[in-house]
């Protein structure tokens, strides 16, 4: 969009608007100096490692046509306002002509389960003909054009964008994770979810939120802002979202609830359980094994039924569902072992993945993992613990380790480990090869931590690294 008087541009936002700004436009909106272009609104916002009050002369300086900030500023094209997170929100939902509006969004959060359960809901969407938006860790897809995730929710500018170029492209729908850190800073403000799901909450994001309950908090803001909502009442953390929640509709393994699933069977070949509605038995399936996945097969029938749908269309749509790349992905390689890539990073993820795979492991589970560095350092040992207590042998190696040394993580990561079923490869390729090495007839090797990730972060860079890719240049070498 061109050429937006920045007048009116107020004015849709919500905001007071000077009598002599009407002549000025805007080309479009900004939150990093380094993006900003002739005729930009750059907004500073205060993020974690700098703060964009800092760069107001920068954006000036590469073109901005005015700037937007929370400090007291004696220039003629410069507005204060009292938070300027939520004024990016509103004036990028302005400036891409409310998209949002027109789309119907559900919103999907908790630490695990996000985002099988937005594939599943967009297969249910897509069998009956809409088209339907996806924006979560694994990837952004507009149409058919697929675009790499930076973070699980993006900044509020982008997703406004995002939700226009879906609407361009014929979306009806939009399936989105929504993250603790997205409704902590407002990158959501102001969007009313369709339906918004709650799946659960286990120790995760404390280097951010620095309580369980903060977290929590977090989280609950997603049910205030929903037309309706589906809550896992399993979760010890459930009454925290139906405190202020909108219309919701519960869901359980459990414990009692509007959906409750019965007669559970877990094997190899995936889930099968009945859900009793009005006396009336439906019987679902999920090809996907391990007891989490009747989880996420009840929390995309719980949004679905919340938005209209039929439980014949979601039975229709759980039975064509497969696999996420990175959840439980295993690699088609040829070995009398199988190797199973898996994106669990936290203790709750490695517990249930682990939990999963010793449902049809024939022979010994191998996990090879790690922890990313720059982040809650808590789980560490919780998660050292996990692995070497459910494996019959875990690999300790790097994950991302960011600007910490990688010694020193797996050093926390040791603390919980006091059994002899475990031994250190530092190098997370160097790991992958031993693991493979010792593979014997059906064993599970478990390479947990990366999932869909294509890249290792490092302190001074970020490389290439595709645990698909390397296995199989590992395997074609000892041919």
């Amino acid at each position: 969009m061109i050429g937006v008087r920045l007048y009116e541009l107020l004015k849709s936002a919500g905001y007071d608007a000077e009598e002599r700004l009407c002549g000025m436009e805007i080309t479009d909106v900004a939150y990093d100096s380094r993006k900003v272009k002739a005729g930009a609104l750059f907004v500073a916002i205060k993020g974690f490692k700098s703060d964009g009050h800092d760069f107001i002369e920068t954006a000036f300086q590469n073109g901005a046509a005015f700037v937007v900030g929370e400090k007291e500023i004696a220039r003629d094209n410069y507005k204060k306002v009292p938070d300027s997170r939520v004024f990016l929100a509103r004036v990028s939902a302005a400036f891409f002509n409310h998209p949002a509006d027109r789309l119907k969004i559900i919103g999907i959060t908790g630490t695990n389960g996000k985002t099988t359960a937005s594939y599943l809901i967009k297969g249910i969407i897509e069998l009956k003909g809409d088209k339907c938006g996806l924006i979560g860790t694994n990837q952004i897809l507009i149409g058919n054009e697929a675009v790499d995730s930076v973070r699980t929710t993006p900044e509020s500018r982008d997703l406004h964008e995002l939700f226009a170029k879906m609407e361009k492209a014929g979306a009806k729908w939009v399936v989105m994770e929504v993250s603790s850190h997205s409704l902590a800073l407002d990158r959501v403000y102001g969007i009313t979810f369709e339906t918004a799901v709650f799946t659960n909450l286990t120790r995760d994001h404390l280097d951010f939120h620095k309580t369980m309950d903060n977290y929590a908090q977090a989280k609950a803001k997603l049910f205030s802002m929903c037309r309706s909502c589906a809550v896992n009442v399993d979760d010890e953390y459930s009454s925290v979202m139906l405190k202020n929640a909108v219309e919701p509709l519960t869901y359980s393994v459990e414990r009692k609830s509007n959906l409750k699933a019965e007669n559970v069977k877990l094997s190899e070949k995936g889930v099968f359980f009945d859900i009793y509605d009005g006396g009336k038995c439906v019987k679902y399936r999920l090809a996907i094994p391990g007891r989490f996945s009747v989880y996420n097969a009840l929390s995309a029938i719980a949004a679905a039924l919340n938005v209209g749908f039929s439980h014949d269309d979601i039975v229709k749509g759980l039975i064509f569902a497969r696999g996420v790349k990175g959840r439980l992905e295993v690699l088609p390689i040829l070995t009398d072992y199988t190797v199973i890539i898996d994106y669990a990073h936290t203790p709750d993820g490695l517990e249930n993945v682990l939990n999963a795979l010793r449902g049809f492991a024939k022979g010994r589970i191998i996990t090879l993992f790690g922890c990313g560095g720059d982040r809650d350092k808590t789980k560490r040992p919780i998660m050292g613990k996990i692995a070497e207590e459910m494996s019959d042998l875990a690999i300790v190696t790097s994950d991302n380790p960011r600007s910490e040394e990688p010694g020193a993580i797996i050093e926390d990561i040791l603390a919980g480990m006091k059994k002899d079923n475990h031994t250190v490869v530092q190098n997370r390729r160097e790991a992958i090869g031993y693991a493979l090495d010792i593979a014997k007839k059906d064993d599970i090797v478990l390479l947990a931590g990366k999932g869909h990730e294509t890249y290792q972060i490092l302190k001074d860079e970020t490389i290439h690294f595709d645990e698909r890719e390397i296995v199989k240049e590992i395997l074609a070498q000892k041919k």
